[in-house]
């Protein structure tokens, strides 16, 4: 299904520059980017000079790749993809809705840590080959209820089948005192590989008039639970406050990730050749910042606001600025093509079962994200993940 109009009502209002600040709703809920993101760059820059032990192995790593969402490197005369991710605090709303209404979502749970390790790998083009699981739970008693620990791992498989990955194996240590309660850690790790007609995505090709396509998301997907959580915990009926459609607010939180590893794949056998493709995580369309090239972003058109981000936005008191800066609002994934392929990419994701739109186009300089409908632009200084430029 692909659309080419916008369902987000066009409310111009004056130009906002994004301030420093912009997280301050998420930040409240523990997750704060600020802070987190000087940690990143201050471990791409250790990670960097550790580099050239690689070649040791035989192997060499793209420095391009390098604060992006895979680390890419050759050895043995292939070139790879390497991911390690996890699913954060969503596996504890699974949990709370279980015990609230006897429903388990865990399956649904599983394809989320799934989702945030294959997505980050087709990210720089690369298709997942093999899938390795990272369970930590406080007592191995956590596995005694068929309820989650089934659907987790039917979850998990049913992910990686979807994703064309092996499910290696992995690691389910018992860590009382470390993770409490009913909690459970959920991550992971992936090894992706490139077909014979790929080669990495890291950015470096973007160029003025190419053009933007985002493939719309199934909700707040695995980034937003902490402020989910905090916002149940103020509301008198927690997750079972209901929204405008009736669905409940725990119910429409934990639906699942979208998996885009099929998509990327697509494009690749479609002869389309992406120059930056990216999950809308954490950070919003401010992620479309995260390439490397001196270019400026300007959408015209955003796909229609999922009910339980608006939900979300509205009751943590979200201005519009905040919201696309931090929640996806509704885009799961972007990629930047060249004009003449811009059709048979919308025609891939329509193949691949995902609504996606064209939305804008790439500009000149300086970096920067213009939403122009919403009057909104985040300039380059607001998303710095120390990514090699």
């Amino acid at each position: 299904m692909t659309s080419t109009t916008s369902s987000t009502p066009a409310t111009p209002t004056t130009p906002a520059t994004s301030s420093p600040h912009a997280d301050s709703a998420y930040a409240a809920s523990g997750v704060d980017y600020d802070v987190l993101d000087e940690v990143k760059r201050q471990s791409v820059a250790l990670a960097a000079a550790t580099a050239g032990l690689l070649g040791a192995r035989g192997g060499q790593e793209l420095a391009a790749s390098r604060g992006s969402s895979a680390y890419v490197f050759t050895l043995g005369g292939q070139t790879l993809a390497l991911v390690v991710e996890g699913l954060g605090t969503k596996a504890l709303i699974a949990q709370e809705f279980l015990a609230l209404t006897g429903i388990s979502r865990f399956a649904d749970i599983a394809t989320d840590a799934v989702g945030c390790i294959v997505n980050d790998v087709v990210s720089v083009g690369a298709l997942p080959a093999v899938v390795n699981a990272y369970f930590a739970t406080g007592d191995a008693a956590w596995y005694a209820d068929p309820r989650r620990s089934q659907e987790l791992l039917a979850g998990w498989q049913r992910a990686c089948i979807d994703s064309g990955a092996t499910w290696g194996g992995g690691e389910s240590p018992a860590l009382p005192g470390l993770v409490t309660g009913e909690g459970i850690e959920l991550g992971g790790a992936a090894l992706g590989c490139f077909p014979a007609e790929a080669t990495p995505v890291l950015g470096e090709h973007l160029a003025a008039g190419q053009q933007i396509v985002l493939l719309e998301s199934s909700g707040l997907h695995a980034n937003g639970a902490s402020l989910a959580r905090r916002l149940a915990g103020e509301l008198p009926e927690g997750w079972l406050t209901r929204l405008p459609s009736g669905r409940s607010f725990g119910e429409a939180v934990l639906d699942a990730s979208i998996l885009y590893p099929r998509f990327v794949a697509g494009l690749w056998q479609a002869g389309v050749r992406p120059s930056f493709l990216n999950g809308i995580t954490g950070h919003g369309l401010r992620k479309l910042l995260r390439a490397p090239a001196e270019v400026s972003y300007h959408l015209h058109t955003l796909p229609q606001v999922p009910e339980v981000l608006e939900f979300m936005a509205s009751h943590a008191g979200m201005d519009q600025e905040q919201a696309y800066s931090t929640l996806n609002m509704g885009a799961g994934f972007v990629a930047i093509v060249e004009p003449d392929q811009v059709e048979a990419t919308l025609a891939v994701a329509a193949e691949c079962g995902h609504a996606a739109l064209l939305a804008g186009e790439v500009g000149c300089g300086p970096r920067a994200v213009h939403l122009a409908s919403l009057g909104i632009t985040y300039g380059a200084d607001s998303l710095d993940l120390g990514t090699a430029r």
